[in-house]
């Protein structure tokens, strides 16, 4: 028997549209859990707020509670492992920085790739920092602590918060940028080591501007300058790094990412969310109030931001030499 054509194209075009449903509805439906953020840090410090805050509007706006998940070692390649190793159904997220692109190149020995096995979800938030003094060095500003540095080789501890981290890369691209030489301190945090620059036992760190701004409101220590594009609203008398060194730049960013193969419409749905606490008023003060700067843009921006920044750390850590501990 033949259909009539009309007959023929309605029902084709219900089966076409028949695979689409069950997605939507299982997209509709979740969450109809509770969610994990896995968290490569311990609790307490920044990036743990930041993730704690995000949890708590997620959590407000789809009903079920975002659990944070901390799995701190390893430079936070546990915390990756075990999302890229959880079932790829959106119940399981994991919280980027920047280290897992640093990772990418320091650790060569890993069970997984970062780029490949986790998929960018959404953004979130830059964290700026600032390179700082003890103020017995004797120098106001970056051309003044280049002079000193480059008439004092090897004689200035360049303290970080541990092999491979953020502060410890970011300090090393400035000597290669600069052609100074500085011994590198590293230590287990970076509590120990803004306790030892304040006391004069280092010289100079890049830290996040959060962690610094009271002591250098207090005179304890110098801001030789913002490691930001532009200078920040906190500390608007401190110049940017990029003012006397072009192109040096350097941030912490996060953001929420997932398995690789998480269904696109679990994806779609929390990148919603995560965008939407980007626009909400009382986020942003919160935001603002932790010296963090909103860093909205779409996946697949995020997807190339990290894709750049895992190349531009690559070079510094193998031009450095850099090992992990």
């Amino acid at each position: 028997m033949r259909l009539p054509r009309r007959r023929f194209l309605q029902l084709a075009a219900g089966a076409a549209a028949l695979p689409a449903a069950p997605r939507v509805a299982r997209a509709q439906a979740y969450p109809t859990r509770p969610v994990r953020i896995v968290v490569g840090f311990p609790a307490g410090g920044v990036g743990d707020i930041l993730a704690r805050l995000l949890g708590q509007w997620l959590s407000e706006r789809l009903g079920q509670p975002f659990v944070i998940e901390n799995r701190p070692g390893a430079a936070t390649n546990i915390a990756a492992e075990a999302v890229v190793r959880s079932p790829p159904d959106g119940y399981t997220l994991l919280w980027i920085t920047a280290a897992n692109a640093i990772n990418a190149t320091l650790y060569d020995k890993r069970n997984f790739n970062f780029i490949r096995d986790i998929a960018p979800v959404a953004s979130f938030v830059r964290g700026p920092g600032v390179m700082e003094v003890n103020p017995e060095v004797p120098a106001q500003s970056v051309p003044e602590f280049i002079a000193y540095a480059k008439a004092n080789p090897g004689k200035i501890n360049l303290a970080s918060s541990g092999m491979g981290t953020l502060s410890h890369v970011a300090g090393e691209l400035f000597k290669i940028m600069t052609g100074v030489d500085m011994l590198h301190v590293p230590y287990r945090g970076a509590a120990p080591a803004l306790n030892d620059l304040i006391g004069g036992r280092v010289q100079v760190m890049i830290l996040p501007v959060i962690s610094s701004v009271e002591h250098i409101k207090a005179g304890r220590l110098r801001a030789l300058a913002v490691t930001t594009a532009t200078r920040l609203d906190v500390l608007p008398d401190v110049p940017t790094a990029s003012e006397f060194v072009p192109g040096f730049e350097v941030s912490d960013w996060t953001g929420i990412g997932v398995p690789k193969t998480t269904p696109a419409e679990i994806v779609d749905k929390l990148a919603t969310e995560i965008n939407a606490a980007l626009g909400d008023a009382k986020m942003k003060a919160r935001l603002a109030d932790l010296g963090s700067l909103l860093m909205p843009m779409s996946r697949a921006d995020f997807g190339k931001l990290i894709a750049a920044e895992t190349e531009r750390w690559a070079k510094v850590v193998k031009v450095a030499g850099i090992k992990p501990e």
